[in-house]
Parts: C-alpha cells; sequence; structure tokens
C-alpha cells in the first residue's frame, strides 16, 4: 500500500535564484566556445554545440510550461529539434542523427530568451504542486526536474568543450593553478561488514525516479584503496603495457595532461581520468576489483558505530571545505588534499575530485517507478550496457552530492570526469 506524502512547499524565490544562476553558468560555459567552433562536434558521440544552447532552455519549457501546465507551443519546429540529446553506443549510431543544417545562433537565442520568460513566469505564478492538474506537479516535481537537468547539463556541456581545441575557447588567462603535492594518509582502509542504505525515502523534497526506493544492503569486508588511483600510478600501468588514457597527450616522448585550458606536464598526484573497462584492467593488474555500487556507500556512509552518516564527512551541507567539486576547479588536483572530507573508515575523495567508477550495471533499485516528468530519464539506460558511478566531479553541482544520487555511463566512453580506486575481499 503506497503511503501518501505530505505535500511539498515550494520557496518561489530560491527556485527563481536557482533557474537564473543556472542560466548564468550555462552563458558562462558557452562563452568558453569561440564563435567559429559554434556547430563543431567535439564529442562525435554528441550533438555540435549549438544543440545544447537551445536544447537546456527548450527543455525547461516544454517540461514545465508546456507538460506540467499545459501551456502553448512558443514554436513547436524548434521545440521538437531541440527536445532530447543523444547517447549512441558507436559513432557510426551517431551518424544517423546528423542534420545538413541548424538554426542561426541569433534565432537560437532568442528562443531561449523566449523559453526563459516563460518558464520565470511559471516559477512566479503558477500552481507548481497541483498533483490533481497533472501528475508532474506532485511535489514539485517538474520544477526540480529542469532545475537539475540544467545542472547536469553544465557538466556534461564541460565534457565536450574539454575536447574543444585550446585555439577555439576563450580561454582569458585562464588555467588549472597546476600543483603537485603528496597526499595526507595513504595505502588501504580496511571496511568492516555492515548495511549500506542505497537511494532514498520518497518523502525527500526531490530525487531522479533511479534513487528510489531506499534500500538497505548487506556488505561483506573489503579492503579499499585510501586515495583514488593517480596518473602516477597508472604511468606504471602503461609502462607494463597498459592503455593511454584519453585525457593523456604525448609530447617529445613525454606524457602531457590535457586540462580544461592548457596542456601541462602530467600531474602524476591528480587522479587519473578513465573508462570503466580500463579501470576494470588496471584493477585485475593489481590484482583487485572495482567496487560495487553497495560497497561504494559501505565506505563513503559507513560508521564503526554502525550508523551512516548523511555525507562521507558527516551532517554538514557540501562546501568546498570538503572536496573539489561544484565548480571550486575545472580540472582535479591532488589525491587526498582535503581530509576534512575523508570518510568514517579514513577514505579520501569519495565525494570530489572525479565520478568513482562501479563495477555496478545501472539497474532500478527495488520499488523503481517511472517518474512522471520525465519517464524515460532513467528506464532508457536500464540495458545493462552502462554502469553506476557516485560521488562527484570538479564540475558536479552541490545540488547534486546527496547520498542517493546515481550517476551512470557506458563503460568505454572515454570523456566522462571519472576516476576509481581497487578493493580486495577482506
Amino acid at each position: 500500500m503506497q503511503t501518501t506524502l505530505r505535500p511539498v512547499e515550494l520557496d518561489r524565490a530560491q527556485l527563481r535564484r536557482r533557474y537564473l544562476s543556472n542560466r548564468d553558468r550555462t552563458a558562462d560555459l558557452f562563452g568558453l566556445v569561440d564563435p567559429s567552433a559554434y556547430y563543431e562536434r567535439p564529442i562525435g558521440l554528441r550533438h555540435p554545440i549549438v544543440f545544447y544552447e537551445g536544447h537546456i532552455p527548450a527543455f525547461s519549457f516544454s517540461k514545465l510550461v508546456r507538460e506540467a501546465l499545459r501551456g502553448a507551443h512558443l514554436d513547436p519546429e524548434l521545440e521538437r529539434l531541440f527536445a532530447r540529446g543523444i547517447d549512441p553506443a558507436s559513432v557510426a549510431d551517431a551518424a544517423r542523427h546528423e542534420r545538413a543544417s541548424w538554426p542561426e545562433r541569433a534565432h537560437v537565442q532568442a528562443f531561449a530568451a523566449t523559453c526563459d520568460a516563460a518558464v520565470l513566469g511559471a516559477l512566479a505564478a503558477a500552481d507548481l504542486t497541483d498533483a490533481a492538474a497533472s501528475p508532474l506537479l506532485e511535489r514539485g516535481q517538474a520544477a526540480f526536474n529542469i532545475l537539475e537537468h540544467e545542472e547536469m547539463h553544465h557538466e556534461t556541456l564541460l565534457y565536450m568543450l574539454h575536447r574543444l581545441p585550446l585555439e577555439r575557447k576563450a580561454l582569458a588567462g585562464r588555467g588549472a593553478a597546476y600543483v603537485e603535492r603528496d597526499p595526507v594518509a595513504s595505502g588501504r582502509a580496511i571496511v568492516p561488514a555492515g548495511r549500506a542504505t542505497l537511494g532514498a525515502k520518497r518523502d525527500v523534497p526531490f530525487a531522479w525516479d533511479n534513487e528510489f526506493d531506499e534500500t538497505p544492503v548487506d556488505v561483506a569486508a573489503f579492503e579499499m584503496d585510501v586515495n583514488d588511483v593517480t596518473n602516477g600510478d597508472w604511468l606504471a600501468f602503461v609502462r607494463a603495457g597498459g592503455p593511454v588514457p584519453s585525457f593523456w597527450l604525448e609530447r617529445d616522448g613525454a606524457f602531457m595532461l590535457l586540462g580544461m585550458f592548457e596542456e601541462m606536464p602530467l600531474p602524476l598526484t591528480w587522479p587519473v581520468y578513465v573508462t570503466q573497462t580500463q579501470a576494470r584492467a588496471y584493477a585485475a593488474w593489481r590484482g583487485g576489483r572495482l567496487p560495487t555500487e553497495a560497497e561504494y556507500h559501505r565506505a563513503a556512509f559507513g560508521t564503526p558505530s554502525g550508523e551512516e552518516r548523511v555525507f562521507p564527512w558527516g551532517d554538514a551541507a557540501p562546501t568546498s571545505a570538503y572536496g573539489n567539486f561544484d565548480f571550486r576547479r575545472f580540472d582535479p588536483e591532488p589525491v587526498g588534499t582535503n581530509p576534512a572530507g575523508a570518510s568514517a573508515w579514513g577514505i579520501h575523495d569519495l565525494v570530489g575530485n572525479g565520478w568513482e567508477w562501479t563495477s555496478t550495471p545501472f539497474a532500478p533499485l527495488p520499488g523503481f517507478t517511472p517518474m512522471a516528468s520525465y519517464p524515460q530519464y532513467s528506464a532508457d539506460f536500464f540495458d545493462g550496457a552502462h554502469f553506476v558511478v557516485k560521488g562527484a566531479s570538479p564540475v558536479t553541482n552541490r545540488h547534486h552530492v546527496r547520498r542517493s544520487f546515481r550517476n551512470w555511463y557506458r563503460p568505454d566512453y572515454p570523456y566522462v570526469y571519472a576516476t576509481f580506486r581497487t578493493v580486495n575481499d577482506s
């Protein structure tokens, strides 16, 4: 029997501020693109850059105003054009989505402004929680949906801009503030057997459908690396015949790292960003394996007393004091240099500095029901071809730094800001 949940009270001023803050960041990110690159596809598996300048506001308008509030169309043709991105398995599959032409940028931006005006009007005056009028409005779901959608696109947009040649970015003196620093701790930690709680209760203000229902899991004891695998660690693997990560470049016989705004000598103490397939190969070479999603939870949120923390560091809200996330930087930093963010077991950077690959295929938790405001959001990817990542990268929004948040990628997708650590049975 389904429990009736208490209605959510929305703070309209806060929703407006968050929406405008998101739009400002989106504009800043598009400001990094040289105009000559606007129609380029830095990643062959994705639409060209132009698509995303139209998609983000179009999605917000379509979900909140058109679908949830049943408002009128603004421009049906552009709404269809910018409706949804792609996640093809190969560049050949991506070619099926190519277009001969895209609208002029001024036309895209004018459409975006019209979408923004309609969304802001709805956030200011519409009934955003009238579930009787539309299931998309239950507990303000559509409003939260569009906010988190744009925040997630900031990160995925940066995956594309990272691959844009440096000469086609407006760098304006930006840099990675390259530093090397030894971690405050090293080695491995033993995490004793205990319970991990995946997912969330349905009375939270908002979560995506794949985060429900709350699911306790008994986890056997295991041993885990205190720090993420570094570029220096990976270099030894390369010298033993392992693959070169896609973020590395070879210049005059030496490896360099492709940062967001510069190429730099390979920072040996930074976490390595690799695919899940590559991470599994390294773990096997080390005589270990990748953690499961439940093991990640146990390492990140478990405690010796048996209670679980809200975050690895405790209950305090996520800030830059605890790790490299929420745009503290555009690039990683040395592993193990945020001791305040360590878990109860002394394991570092479980949130921030790079998503954490797991060995768990992305699949529904018990009790899963597609969400009314975006029924295909998760269900389209329960295909055995995507794997769960946890934690956060340097450019993951703080609103997504919650225990239940689940992200996912194909195991060979080389562009994600994802690192890993190895585990062994204890």
